[in-house]
């Protein structure tokens, strides 16, 4: 695969490699979005099947990039929102613990930490390896007394790796539940669901999902299809198409994970931009997209290594994520030389988090090279 930088509204003398922040606007999602506004303006055009034709599309997409059946797709306005759904159906108690990892994205955390203290459980916190390779510790963490191990597929500073198969096979093992926060991978490492066999994955669709901000993907096994909404609207409901009914109270709930999803959810704007988006992915392939950023991460490295910069080894990080550190910590003035240059990336912990996406070229990582190494 090459370079798609006509597709991605990214000028040409702006050097954007902080994919793992916002992902870089495709043309396609933002003329979809504007569509979508120009549909909101007529409010007279707009009939009851529109409030669940997109939807509909949307679940399937993502179904597809899963590898799910539309039925275990929901939508959330966030992943905290779609995490607390998993936590709000997780049980919990006295020595049934959950599993965290040191430093991961507080949005994985912060349910989990109050869902915990409500039934008496304990959060345990996995500290980071020495040697960066995050499953042994992971999985030397997984004992009986665990009901619920919630992480990610990579790390959200550096885009270090968990072996999520090997998780997955643990937590069957002790009857534990596996909560994947795939936000910093799903759309740019491929990921087999059938293999890890999660309980629940959320994804912001903002990032590797070229999505629009205020949505995320929720997927739910079938075995908690009848679990607790952590809201109880009106669209989630059976018939709720026939607007005429809708004074006919109903307590069944639409099939499959419909029940988890948000209110809201038929935003005209948000879900013609979502669709968009996972069209073009699904047409460049995760697999194909992986390969690309795995050659252009391992570009990066070898171009920055002079000047002092290490990363962990390919295998233990995802193809789409440089994590880079320095011998002698973070260079002096580094985030703001990089900004005045019009070169992008983030600084999260300790580590420089690069993240190139299908716009990035040759020319864009020699021009962060060079300023890496100005002092």
């Amino acid at each position: 695969m090459s370079a798609h930088r006509h597709l991605f509204e990214v000028p040409d003398d702006v050097v954007y490699l902080n994919a793992s922040f916002l992902a870089p606007p495709l043309r396609a999602v933002r003329e979809a979005g504007a569509s979508g506004l120009e549909r909101r303006a007529a409010p007279w055009a707009i009939g009851p099947s529109d409030f669940f034709e997109d939807g509909e599309r949307l679940r399937t997409l993502f179904g597809q990039l899963v590898g799910a059946p539309p039925d275990c797709v929901s939508f959330a306005p966030s992943v905290s929102y779609g995490i607390g759904v998993a936590a709000a159906n997780t049980p919990l108690g006295p020595g049934r613990d959950v599993v965290l990892l040191a430093e991961q994205f507080p949005s994985n955390v912060y349910p989990w930490r109050a869902r915990a203290s409500q039934c008496g459980a304990r959060v345990r916190t996995v500290a980071r390896p020495a040697d960066g390779d995050w499953t042994p510790a992971v999985l030397d963490a997984i004992d009986a007394g665990v009901g619920a191990v919630a992480i990610s597929h990579c790390h959200w500073t550096d885009g270090s790796l968990v072996d999520l198969v090997a998780v997955g096979s643990r937590c069957r093992q002790v009857g534990a539940r596996l909560v994947i926060d795939a936000t910093q991978s799903l759309g740019a490492n491929p990921l087999d669901l059938a293999a890890i066999r999660p309980d629940f994955l959320v994804a912001a669709a903002y990032k590797w999902l070229m999505g629009p901000y205020g949505l995320a993907y929720v997927y739910a096994a079938p075995e908690h299809h009848g679990g607790v909404p952590l809201e109880y609207n009106w669209i989630t409901r059976e018939r709720s198409e026939v607007f005429a009914e809708l004074v006919d109270y109903r307590d069944d709930f639409a099939p499959g994970a419909r029940r988890f999803d948000f209110g809201q959810r038929s935003n005209p704007v948000l879900l013609p931009m979502a669709i968009a988006a996972l069209e073009q992915l699904l047409a460049w392939s995760v697999a194909e997209v992986a390969a690309y950023l795995s050659a252009r991460t391992a570009q990066i490295e070898d171009a920055v290594r002079t000047h002092g910069a290490v990363a962990a080894p390919a295998h233990l990080r995802s193809p789409n994520i440089l994590g880079l550190r320095f011998t002698d910590g973070l260079p002096p003035g580094l985030p703001e030389r990089l900004r005045a240059a019009q070169i992008y990336v983030s600084v999260r912990g300790d580590a420089v988090r690069v993240a190139p996406h299908l716009h990035t070229t040759d020319a864009d990582i020699a021009r962060f090279a060079e300023a890496l190494g100005v002092r």
